[in-house]
């Protein structure tokens, strides 16, 4: 369960990225490709369910891309409202690739520092999560966001008013819950990158 803290102020907002699909198991990037979630993604994206089980929340978002939606499905969300601001990162020609295999091309390449050969640029990721903020911002409670590893990083980013490549500093796992919220007016993260459901 979340933190809790007298000087916390709602809304929070609990962000879930994506159980495993063989794509993110392999290391491969995967942005708008629509890979399916795997058997074991299946099964840890149902044990979410118990863990935000406790939350009601005003507004559930999903990318529309399948693997998050089926997430939040099984994490007891069915009916979570589409989002397309939250669609995965454009890798453009690093699509479906493993870094060490573009680091034979590219000796050196970072994704967060150089960006996807002719994919989205982390400035217009970042102008994406400005929009799901001010959505999240806007409504009259607790929201859920289930989403994708990189995008729900630059939406933290973004969150802690910090440049979208700022992500690059926060890992996340498939399947993890991140929880962020306020400490009086000031936004911050109240818990990152939680996978001890996954261990039971």
């Amino acid at each position: 369960m979340s933190y809790r803290d007298p000087h916390r102020h709602s809304p929070t907002i609990q962000l879930v990225r994506h159980g495993e699909t063989e794509w993110s198991r392999a290391g491969r990037h995967t942005g708008l490709t629509d890979v399916p979630l795997t058997d074991e993604g299946r099964r840890v994206a149902a044990s979410l369910k118990s863990r935000l089980a406790h939350l009601e929340p005003v507004l559930v978002l999903t990318s529309p891309l399948a693997r998050a939606h089926e997430t939040a499905s099984l994490a007891g969300f069915p009916d979570a409202t589409v989002d397309a601001d939250l669609v995965e990162v454009d890798y453009g020609d690093a699509e479906g690739r493993r870094t060490r295999e573009i680091r034979e091309e590219r000796p050196g390449w970072d994704v967060w520092r150089d960006g996807a050969p002719n994919g989205e640029p982390w400035e217009r990721a970042g102008e994406r999560a400005d929009r799901v903020i001010a959505r999240v911002e806007g409504a009259a409670g607790d929201v859920i966001v289930f989403a994708h590893g990189h995008i729900l990083r630059v939406l933290a980013a973004r969150w802690l008013e910090q440049p979208p490549a700022f992500g690059g500093r926060l890992a996340l796992s498939t399947a993890a819950i991140c929880d962020l919220g306020y400490e009086r007016e000031r936004r911050v993260v109240w818990l990152w990158n939680d996978t001890a459901h996954l261990t039971g």
